[in-house]
């Protein structure tokens, strides 16, 4: 009897399970992890992104996706990537400074002259050849969502010039570039992991970090830090890639749906990006934190030797040339 029932269980569950298959054969869903809350405007765009792919695909391509690191941090959702257990991520540029030279520039502090400029880069040849560069590694780039401007925030010393930096240790993310920045402007760069740096600020294990404004908000951060200080140094944008063996799965009219739905994403993020800024300002300053806007000169030209010296790197010439050389245009 017992052996009967097993026989009888395994009957149902294959008999369920080609009929799920049967029911979904002409769907391809794709898995997309990321580290951030349900509330932040990434999530908000990565669904935005799922109804478009629905929409132009007429039903026939879809995303599962889990937010707040529910699959692994962001350099184990890449791993993931490279071997083709996850089809597509959301990832700082800074994660992918290991795998590919040219997203180095996005930390080279004060290389941008304007958020318009940014996204004339980040939208044009300059923009696609940084994304195409990770296809050695098993992923590629699809599109950038906005990550706003970095800023440094202390928890006793206001930041109003470089000089305020020295002797004070800030937590930056793990970026060689990040901590040669540190270094430019005379502090001391001190890494401590992202899920662990609410407590270190409390304990004053370090006095202070550099981050956007949602991202201080989100981790709670400006219950114990008095000083955001707006310097923006540097412009890191988050990125979409998809997993090469994903891509090479697609046909190419499959690609064609994933690409539209991610650039219509792009662009529907970073409008909610700006009044999420917005929100973390007003939250930062109702809870007491002082919000500072130094000059940015003294940092720009501290900061300056640095893009001198990348410059004259064979590997970044090229693409910061061309990244000056492009002309913001009026929105």
């Amino acid at each position: 009897m017992k052996v009967l029932k097993t026989a009888l269980l395994f009957l149902v569950c294959v008999s369920f399970s080609f009929s799920c298959k049967e029911g979904v054969k002409d769907v391809r869903v794709l898995k997309l992890a990321h580290g951030l809350p349900p509330s932040h405007s990434v999530h908000l765009g990565l669904l935005y992104m799922n109804e478009r792919l629905s929409a132009l695909s007429g039903g026939k391509m879809s995303m599962d996706i889990y937010s707040s690191a529910q699959l692994g941090s962001e350099n184990q959702c890449i791993e993931l990537l490279q071997i083709g257990s996850l089809d597509i991520t959301k990832v700082s540029s800074a994660a992918l400074e290991g795998f590919a030279d040219p997203f180095k520039v996005f930390g080279i502090p004060y290389l941008f002259r304007s958020r318009n400029q940014f996204f004339e880069v980040l939208d044009g040849s300059v923009g696609q050849q940084i994304l195409e560069s990770t296809e050695p590694y098993w992923f590629r780039g699809l599109a950038y969502f906005d990550s706003g401007a970095r800023s440094f925030y202390t928890v006793n010393k206001p930041i109003r010039t470089p000089e305020d930096l020295k002797g004070l240790k800030i937590r930056v993310q793990k970026s060689p570039i990040a901590v040669e920045m540190m270094k430019t402007f005379g502090g001391s760069a001190t890494p401590v992991d992202w899920g662990e740096l609410y407590t270190a600020l409390q304990s004053n294990v370090v006095d202070g970090a550099e981050n956007n404004t949602p991202s201080v908000t989100t981790a709670f951060h400006h219950e114990v830090v008095k000083y955001y200080s707006v310097n923006e140094h540097t412009m890191c944008p988050d990125v979409i890639i998809v997993s090469l063996a994903t891509w090479r799965k697609l046909t190419e009219q499959e690609r064609n749906w994933l690409r539209q739905a991610a650039d219509a994403a792009a662009i529907y993020q970073r409008e909610l990006w700006t009044e999420q800024e917005k929100r973390s300002l007003e939250e930062m300053e109702a809870r007491g934190v002082e919000i500072i806007y130094p000059d940015k000169q003294p940092f720009m030209d501290a900061a300056a030797p640095m893009i001198e010296r990348f410059r004259k790197d064979p590997v970044f010439q090229d693409l910061i040339d061309q990244i000056q050389n492009t002309h913001e245009k009026d929105n």
